[in-house]
């Protein structure tokens, strides 16, 4: 499998810019899941990329070849690009074997070649290459169209969001099978992807698309632990955002005085701190580390069957409120009142 080099991608539609310059490498192997709220670009990305629309600036290289640049733009069919429509798109007049092979050669089109091969790739028995697409489930008819997608054994395979339409428990499985196909053959592939859960858990890297710019790109562990922005961070899961103060690397806030994730120099800031890092305390319970411990009342809460959402009012004067996020089996009830400490460091934002 190829490299992907993008440098400089501009796209507008109508003069409206919706793509802004965009850098990004994807490295050999890698699955790349890019992230970002509806209308941030995503798939007007994954369309230039693919060919289907021309860039109206900047480069895109595939394993070293220049396929969209200045006066240039090679043709989708000519790019080797393996694609996974949302929806599968399968033809329903042809078997499961024959939308496999269908963009290969005349002569491999015949002998079904590889049909075996791909199915057991992407988790599915070989007698289903004799089935009508109508007769597999959503999660299934998206495991072949990816086995048709790595049929011609395309040098980059584009996922526009594969997943979004299945139910949660087909989509777990679904997304297992399709990851393990994915590293099974060494592929380079790019998720693009709404879903923050998805991208934490499938990319190796996970890339972010704000307003058409590339915001961040980084490991899942350190885009959900240190995000860039106070709104990035909102977006990549839940937080908890209190005024603050940093001193000597620490910042002190209504929470206490909390250890920092990265240096950042003494101010005023905003501090980002994470549900689950919000710990309850048993009644015995004392802290090691210094953190202070807090008392708090329930409001409210959402039970999620394996964890839920605690909203907490702090008896300060302040009454201030956060939201902690714990074990389902762990649930308070609203009205109890409970002490709690942060857990781990936090990461803070420069005050305007």
């Amino acid at each position: 499998m190829s490299e992907l080099r993008i440098r400089g991608l501009q796209k507008s539609f109508d003069g409206h810019p919706v793509l802004h310059g965009i850098d990004l490498s994807v490295e050999r192997g890698t699955l790349l899941a890019l992230l970002g709220p509806s209308g941030s670009g995503k798939t007007t990305l994954l369309r230039v990329l693919c060919g289907f629309e021309h860039a109206d600036g900047g480069s895109v290289e595939i394993d070293g070849r220049l396929v969209t640049g200045k006066n240039l733009h090679v043709p989708s069919e000519q790019r080797r690009i393996g694609y996974v429509p949302q929806e599968g798109a399968l033809f329903p007049h042809l078997s499961v074997a024959d939308n496999i092979v269908f963009g290969l050669p005349r002569a491999q089109r015949r002998a079904r070649h590889r049909v075996a091969e791909l199915l057991e790739l992407v988790g599915l028995p070989a007698n289903f290459g004799e089935r009508a697409p109508q007769q597999l489930s959503g999660g299934q008819q998206q495991r072949v169209a990816l086995a048709r997608a790595l049929a011609p054994s395309p040098t980059l395979v584009m996922l526009d969001e594969p997943f979004s339409s299945l139910d949660a428990a087909l989509r777990l499985e679904t997304r297992q099978a399709v990851a393990s196909a994915l590293a099974a053959t060494g592929a380079t592939a790019v998720l693009v992807t709404h879903d923050q859960s998805e991208a934490l858990s499938l990319g190796h890297e996970v890339a972010v698309l704000w307003q058409g710019k590339l915001i961040q790109k980084a490991t899942p562990e350190t885009l959900y632990r240190r995000p860039v922005t106070r709104e990035l961070a909102s977006f990549v899961g839940e937080a908890v955002l209190l005024p603050g103060v940093v001193e000597h690397d620490r910042v002190t806030c209504e929470l206490g005085d909390l250890p920092l994730c990265a240096p950042l120099g003494n101010g005023a800031v905003d501090v980002m701190v994470r549900p689950e890092q919000i710990r309850l305390l048993r009644a015995d319970e004392t802290i090691a580390n210094g953190t202070a411990a807090h008392d708090a009342v329930v409001l409210d809460i959402v039970f999620q069957g394996q964890d839920a959402g605690v909203a907490l009012q702090l008896q300060s004067a302040a009454r201030t409120v956060v939201r902690a996020r714990v074990p389902g089996y762990l649930t308070p009830q609203p009205g109890e009142r409970v002490r709690f400490a942060v857990d781990g460091d936090v990461t803070a934002y420069r005050r305007d």
